[in-house]
């Protein structure tokens, strides 16, 4: 059977080698090492992770689909005076439940017994409850615990997470809007664009009778948020061509209604827009009709092939392409460990805890290196999108991602492509209703070479052929958590590496389809045309994460090394009198504050314990450390996300640690841009943050300038935001020194050759147990080696 191509050359090549014209030094000496020992053959099939015990119950963990179903006939008991329906059995002035989660026990609860002897903190279910019967209908979030249910069980509201006013309550017009809220809207929609069925018909080739209707050949989306603050309620509704890319085929027709409260005979229509005009009655639609000014320049197309994430083959092949890609491959056995029940990690002296929501997917507690915690928590907190635009969707919407449980859709990946081949996975639980569901190998875990050497340095010339008498290089990798999340359009990844030096790096990537606009040739300023009858619709992605960092306890300080230039004398350079030189100003933030990167990153931000020392008397502590595109909201002051996005506001903040601000957002704020459930600007009032326990607020994303390579869907290469948390003299020296995947060589001068003599501390290089036969060498003009072989 024909195999893969092997690329690059191997010890039981290395026969052929001989054949290859002069390399230099470098890959001479490569070369010499390599056949210098013996390379040990180890399986590419290496099993699953070695097991790890968890010094502790997983204090975090969901709740379990035993305690959802309990939790749920406990509320549905007549007892408790919740007066609830059956969720496909009710209307909205009906009270149902939505879902059901997980609160994961307060800070102070928690400390305790992680590190002494304290009891284990009680669990509790989230519950969130559609109350439609109430004189002032609304949402209202629950507690219900301790768990399992028992005599001791109580539902309580769930207030305290919420600072707007009003606690887990949230009015109906605010509300989330699922398909028994979109129901009483629709009957004035259907019957709206039947109406005007001829006109769409004869303008786009398609028309709206209803969702269900057969005749329908339009589909329709309205974004958020539906409300400015509770009072009011609206639809701004766009059309677009049905199919699986209905994201990238919208049609120029928009649908504006005005739906307030419950009672769908106060609801109204608002207007039409199309042809970037606003008509405000059906008869002034008409009449523009009629009189041919409704005319489109461009035909939105009905098949949607080119949009799919598929084989292209009108745009050729490539050479070697039906060769595999490179694969990451844990050669040699996994080097981490996995307590599964209490979904407990073990590696390279690094330790944490994970859990999950249906809100904010995977979470890390208890975060320590070497045994010494960094983070009590790290967490996805939001994940936001703002568009603009000169039509109604693009205009409008905003997105905030929690609001439509992103949890619940992080799925399935595909090993080798999503994860490398080998890589462990993971399910994730989240509960519907009564019944809970188990989406498979949704998160993933896997060792990976960095890419570059953690360290390295070549040492001086010599007296033989080689330009150097000693090379040390340490081998660099990281363990990294990945879930994949679709949220409707959008793909988001979620990495979460942990490296070897102690540093800790998380990455988000985007991918999928735009939400893309009707094009006209006088918008280009809200985005370029990328199909026939589409624009890209700019916008901006911000996703919001807190990382509740403990060093070395809770009395934590964030200082700020500030770059400076002064001028200086020196009596050394006397001939230059007074010149600049550049210095560091340090400080302390004193209070609570939202702040931004320095400008030309001339600044240093690092939390760190003042009463804790290394042993050249500094403070020990971890610093932050700038990625890519790490950004803020472009638009400070909009009417859409007004107060409810204040955490999108700004690259950074701290705040002091209170079990009452678990959260930087509601999930339902996204609807009350002027009277949020939760407003994170509260959060900022003055308290001092020296030597106190202290939450880092940061914002990762992209400034999404869309362009034509955003079809079929956005990139993940360039679509990316990172930030970085590394030691900054948490340490005494750099943690290298005590990693044995390294090489260090020395040559002996004492012949004019010189011989490597090399220490591999025991390690071997790693080699699949799959040997090429009869290697066919080919050399390319750029020196580039091609091994066909019999696999």
């Amino acid at each position: 059977m024909k195999g893969i191509a092997v690329v690059g050359l191997v010890a039981s090549q290395l026969a052929a080698v001989t054949a290859l014209p002069p390399l230099g030094y470098e890959r001479k000496l490569v070369r010499e090492a390599l056949t210098a020992r013996d390379v040990s053959g180890i399986s590419c099939s290496d099993g699953p992770a070695p097991v790890a015990t968890a010094p502790k119950t997983n204090v975090w963990a969901p709740i379990t689909p035993e305690d959802n179903r309990a939790v749920w006939d406990l509320l549905y008991n007549p007892a408790t005076g919740l007066n609830l329906t059956l969720p496909d059995d009710a209307t909205v002035t009906d009270n149902y439940i939505f879902w059901i989660d997980t609160i994961h026990a307060n800070k102070t609860g928690v400390l305790p017994y992680l590190d002494g002897d304290g009891p284990l903190p009680p669990k509790y279910a989230r519950v969130v409850i559609f109350e439609g019967s109430r004189s002032d209908p609304g949402s209202q979030e629950y507690m219900v615990g301790p768990l399992p249910v028992g005599n001791t069980t109580i539902i309580q509201p769930y207030d305290y997470a919420f600072n707007g006013g009003s606690g887990g309550y949230v009015p109906f017009n605010a509300r989330y809007v699922d398909s028994t809220k979109s129901a009483i809207v629709t009957p004035l929609m259907t019957a709206i664009m039947t109406n005007i069925s001829d006109i769409t018909q004869a303008l786009f080739n398609a028309s709206y009778f209803g969702p269900s209707n057969r005749s329908t050949t339009l589909t329709t989306t309205a974004g958020t948020p539906v409300s400015f603050d509770g009072t009011q309620q609206f639809r701004n509704i766009m059309f677009r061509i049905p199919g699986v890319a209905s994201y990238m085929t919208p049609i120029d027709f928009f649908l504006l209604i005005n739906c307030p409260g419950t009672d769908p005979s106060k609801f109204s229509l608002k207007g039409f827009v199309t042809n970037e005009q606003f008509f405000e009655t059906e008869a002034d639609l008409r009449a523009a009709f009629e009189a041919g000014e409704l005319a489109q320049e461009y035909t939105q197309t009905l098949d949607q092939s080119w949009a799919l994430v598929d084989y292209k083959p009108e745009l050729g092949s490539r050479p070697f392409d039906r060769q595999p890609a490179p694969s990451s491959i844990e050669l040699g056995g996994k080097r981490y460990a996995i307590d599964m029940k209490e979904k407990y990690v073990e590696y390279m002296g690094w330790s944490y805890y994970m859990s999950y929501t249906r809100l904010h997917g995977i979470t890390f507690y208890d975060i320590k290196f070497k045994g010494e915690r960094i983070l009590y928590e790290l967490s996805l907190q939001e994940a936001m999108a703002q568009y603009a635009g000169n039509q109604p969707k693009a205009a409008n919407t905003v997105y905030h991602d929690t609001y439509y449980s992103l949890g619940v859709d992080i799925a399935t990946m595909i090993e080798g492509y999503d994860c490398p081949f080998g890589a462990t996975f993971m399910n994730v639980t989240y509960h519907e209703l009564n019944a809970s569901t188990v989406n498979q190998d949704a998160v993933c875990l896997f060792e990976s070479d960095s890419g570059y050497p953690l360290s390295r340095h070549r040492y001086g010339g010599g007296n033989t052929s080689y330009p150097f008498t000693r090379l040390g290089v340490t081998k660099g990798s990281s363990l990294t958590v990945r879930a994949i999340a679709t949220v409707g359009n959008y793909d988001y990844m979620f990495d979460y590496s942990f490296h070897v030096d102690g540093s800790i790096e998380i990455t988000v990537r985007a991918s999928g389809y735009l939400q893309s606009s009707f094009y006209y040739p006088d918008q280009g300023a809200w985005g370029p045309r990328i199909a026939q009858a589409t624009q890209g619709s700019l916008h901006d992605h911000i996703i919001n994460y807190k990382a509740d960092f403990d060093i070395l306890g809770t009395e934590n300080s964030l200082q700020v090394s500030e770059l400076v230039v002064v001028n200086v004398t020196q009596p050394w350079f006397p001939e230059l009198g007074s010149f600049p030189q550049m210095q560091l100003n340090k400080s302390m933030m004193t209070v609570e504050q939202q702040f931004n990167w320095a400008p030309n990153n001339e600044a240093m931000y690092v939390v760190l314990n003042e009463n804790v020392t290394n042993a050249w008397g500094e403070p020990r502590g971890y610093r932050l450390v700038p990625g890519k595109s790490d950004l803020h909201l472009t638009i400070l002051d909009s009417p859409w996300s007004f107060k409810n996005s204040e955490f999108a506001k700004s690259h950074l903040a701290v705040t002091r640690q209170h079990d009452t601000e678990p959260y930087s957002n509601s999930w339902q704020n996204i609807n009350l841009p002027m009277a949020p459930q939760h407003d994170y600007s509260l959060f900022f009032d003055g308290e001092s943050v020296e030597k106190e326990d202290l939450v880092v607020w940061f914002n990762l994303g992209m400034h999404h300038y869309t362009r034509a390579e955003d079809v079929p869907v956005t990139l993940f290469t360039e679509a990316q935001s990172s930030i970085q948390f590394a030691p900054q003299n948490f340490f005494d020296r750099a943690q290298d020194g005590d990693l044995l995947n390294r090489r260090y060589i020395v040559v002996d001068q004492s012949t004019e050759e010189g011989v490597l003599n090399y220490e591999d501390y025991g390690v071997p290089l790693p080699q699949c147990m799959v040997a090429p036969s009869e290697p066919v060498l080919e050399i390319s003009p750029t020196l580039s080696y091609e091994f066909e072989a019999e696999l």
